[in-house]
């Protein structure tokens, strides 16, 4: 006898460092069954990052046969599985032939950098040469992370996109959209099609339209021949042509933050929540109307979950580093063997000893989005260690969250009190308990730390009339973490933070930018950063003996 009688959702997950396909229980909200497979990322040159197309197709195709086998194991009918929904990284830019389904570049990942002068050339370009020019018409400044500057450096440096479109052959998709249509037939009728949420990340869509728009894309002068369809986030786009899941529909689509918002169940204005993932994404329901941020917030699409149901709204903080740091500890420095080591290096002292991180690697984001910053460590001494550098690494993160809820306060009127949390990296409780000192505010996790999944099987069964919005969840067992420090020496460590943040901003000068002072920094700064690199070698070394 079948383990489950009841309908199930699968949900295809494919992240910047994996891909994930999990069954879903739609009723008691559980993990029925998963399996995960690690992507590689490629890093052609400093500040740019790149993944496979095949192989991001690849793993998901082997995750859902991986799964789907763990299931007819447990004796469970996979025919129960009634509906699939996508989750993704969001702004990844892969453009593919049309006629034969071969990708013509490897996929630009969201965090690459490579567009930053071309960001500033089109800065200048505006009459009011500001970035957040177009802000109040698609919620977002001109700036490398969106897709519109990714397809614009495509369009200008590969020879293969450029034949592409001048045949009229070119496909451009961020990572949803490259799924659907290879799971829906590929060059064989698949569907080209994306969802609000991923739309609205391109930088090519009205706020408020929810159609690309006119405007936009002649500013960056991209065909809108190449583009897919907005759909909504709730819908059957199409079916699954093979496989352990042939005939099942693909019928939910939600960029990765915003299928955390719905998991973590705050569909109401007002809510928020954080996800700690590659980066960190903190995420505020605004409700049906946008709200443009005077502090250096995003203004997104969070969902529209169904064609005739109203889209909803978000103030996004968006910190392109968050886990990423972990796993430059590990793998660049060799400070850990695994990420999970991190915790357990970090908690053998008591504090990081005066040193602060600023992890810009590619610049900062929300709310400088600064892409000539780079990181840096200071405070070392002779005393600083290994322990010293993890922790510190650690309360980056916190920094970073406490400065987008500053400015999503400033923004929005309203403090919150309490901050909802999920991803990869809230398994570390010391994590956490720095989060909750370093904000002054109680920081819950979920049990159910499979949020981001659970948003896209939930969109999947609002639109096959499975899951109803309107129906309270059931109880989920959380943890909550409360803040152990005082105001004093809340404020006295994220001020250090700050003026750290400071000293990383304006670094890298763009070559293809005429110099001016502001792109400068004097040269007793850079004296003494160089004594800052040298220090921080002679830590790292020391610290490995």
């Amino acid at each position: 006898m079948a383990l489950y009688n009841r309908p199930l959702l699968g949900a295809i997950d494919q992240g910047t460092s994996s891909s994930r396909f999990l069954v879903i229980d739609p009723e008691s909200c559980e993990v029925v069954e998963m399996h995960q497979e690690e992507i590689k990322q490629i890093t052609p040159e400093e500040g740019w990052m790149e993944e496979d197309p095949g192989e991001i197709l690849s793993s998901v195709l082997k995750c859902i046969q991986i799964t789907c086998e763990k299931c007819v194991k447990k004796g469970i009918d996979i025919n129960r599985i009634k509906g699939v929904g996508i989750t993704n990284q969001r702004e990844t830019t892969i453009m593919w032939d049309s006629t034969t389904g071969q990708w013509l570049h490897n996929a630009i990942v969201w965090c690459d950098n490579r567009a930053a002068g071309l960001a500033d050339r089109y800065i200048q370009m505006t009459p009011t040469q500001r970035k957040d020019y177009f802000q109040i018409l698609c919620g977002l400044p001109i700036h490398p992370y969106f897709s519109a500057l990714k397809i614009r450096w495509l369009m200008d440096n590969c020879g293969e996109v450029q034949e592409a479109i001048q045949e009229k052959r070119c496909s451009f998709g961020t990572v949803d959209t490259w799924l659907i249509w290879n799971l829906t037939g590929g060059h064989h009728g698949g569907q080209h099609v994306t969802d609000v949420s991923n739309a609205n990340r391109t930088m090519l869509m009205g706020l408020e339209s929810l159609a690309w728009d006119d405007k936009l894309c002649a500013f960056f002068n991209i065909p809108k021949s190449i583009l897919p369809q907005i759909a909504s986030s709730a819908e059957v786009y199409g079916y699954f042509i093979e496989g352990p899941l042939k005939g099942v529909p693909i019928c939910g689509c939600l960029g990765d933050q915003s299928a955390a918002l719905v998991g973590q169940n705050c569909l109401k204005q007002g809510m928020a929540k954080n996800t700690y993932g590659t980066g960190c994404f903190l995420l505020y329901n605004t409700g049906t109307r946008p709200s443009v941020s005077h502090h250096g917030l995003l203004t997104t699409v969070a969902y529209q979950l169904g064609p005739n149901r109203e889209a909803y709204y978000a103030l996004e903080g968006s910190i392109a580093v968050g886990g990423q740091v972990v796993r430059w500890l590990r793998d660049k420095l060799g400070l850990i063997k695994e990420s999970k080591e991190i915790g357990a290096l970090a908690e053998a002292v008591d504090s990081t000893a005066g040193v602060y991180f600023v992890p810009a690697f590619n610049g900062l984001y929300a709310p400088h989005w600064d892409p000539t910053a780079r990181g840096l460590i200071i405070g070392l001494t002779q005393y600083s260690d290994k322990h010293h550098i993890a922790r510190a690494a650690l309360e980056a993160v916190c920094y970073q969250t406490r400065e987008i809820l500053e400015a999503m306060s400033k923004d929005s009127g309203i403090s919150i009190s309490t901050l909802h949390v999920d991803g990869g990296m809230t398994v570390n409780d010391l994590l956490l308990q720095l989060q909750a000192d370093i904000i002054g505010m109680q920081v819950v996790r979920n049990h159910m730390v499979e949020t981001t999944a659970l948003g896209a099987a939930i969109a999947a069964g609002v639109a096959l009339g499975i899951s109803n919005l309107d129906t309270s969840r059931p109880p989920v067992n959380s943890d909550t973490f409360c803040p152990t420090t005082s105001s004093d020496e809340q404020d006295l460590g994220y001020s250090k933070w700050k003026e750290a943040v400071k000293r990383s901003l304006a670094w890298e000068i763009q070559e293809d930018i005429p110099p001016s002072s502001s792109h400068f920094l004097p040269l007793a700064a850079v004296g003494t950063t160089l004594a800052l690199v040298g220090s921080v070698l002679a830590a790292v070394y020391f610290a490995r003996r």
